[in-house]
């Protein structure tokens, strides 16, 4: 049982965690730097089923992110339905072919071409699931009326990137695809108007020949200053 006090009449509860030595917080710092560098976005997925389960515990994992005034501004879709991933496909490619032939400049797709994409998506019926992010921008409270949430952006950005961690962590593999627009989701999936789709990523199991760009990351002196 949590010792438990009430601040302003809400609820707290003593927060403790091990102090670990420096010899350990190298350890693991270091062991977890090493086990996200070799994560890598999959655009190559096998149909190989993945347990319900390890979804779930995933989503749990993506909600542990902090967000602002604790209002959890996210709603996960997970997608499993092979007539749905398919309707989801073919809008996606509807927009991406746009996007491809008209939209980008031409800087745009040339940075793209390294990744080898193109506006066809086969992984999004490939893959076991589709996660679709949703951001939550307002809430309804008891009366009705409309509540705003707050840094929502920011807030599923978050959740997002422990998403990510999660799907890695549990041995699969993921894609951030950004079909843009993407109201084409809220529409296929009949998403309440208060959620606008954030993310769309397929979740899986690599194919047995899955190829990826040699990318290298930036140096820690190029993204990081001490003061």
């Amino acid at each position: 049982m949590h010792e438990k006090k009430l601040i302003e009449d809400h609820p707290y509860i003593r927060y403790s965690k091990p102090i670990l030595s420096a010899e350990e917080m190298l350890e693991r710092s270091l062991s977890f730097y090493e086990a996200m560098d070799s994560r890598r976005s999959a655009r190559e997925f096998s149909d190989r089923p993945v347990p319900r389960e390890v979804i779930e515990n995933i989503i749990k994992t993506a909600s542990t992110a902090p967000s602002g005034a604790h209002k959890q501004p996210w709603t996960f879709c997970v997608i499993e339905n092979p007539e749905i991933k398919k309707q989801i496909r073919i809008a996606a490619e509807e927009e991406e072919l746009q996007s491809y032939e008209s939209r980008m400049s031409s800087d745009w797709l040339e940075d793209l071409k390294p990744l080898g994409t193109d506006w066809r998506k086969p992984f999004l019926e490939t893959a076991p699931y589709l996660i679709i992010v949703f951001r939550r921008i307002y809430e309804f409270g008891a009366d009705g009326k409309k509540k705003n949430n707050y840094y929502v952006q920011e807030s599923v950005g978050i959740a997002a990137g422990f998403l990510l961690a999660a799907i890695h962590n549990a041995g699969l593999v993921s894609l951030t695809h950004t079909p843009s627009p993407m109201n084409f989701l809220t529409k296929t999936l009949d998403r309440p108007e208060n959620e606008k789709p954030f993310l769309l990523i397929p979740v899986g199991y690599p194919a047995e020949e899955c190829w990826v760009p040699d990318l290298q990351r930036k140096a820690l002196e190029d993204i990081c200053v001490f003061y």
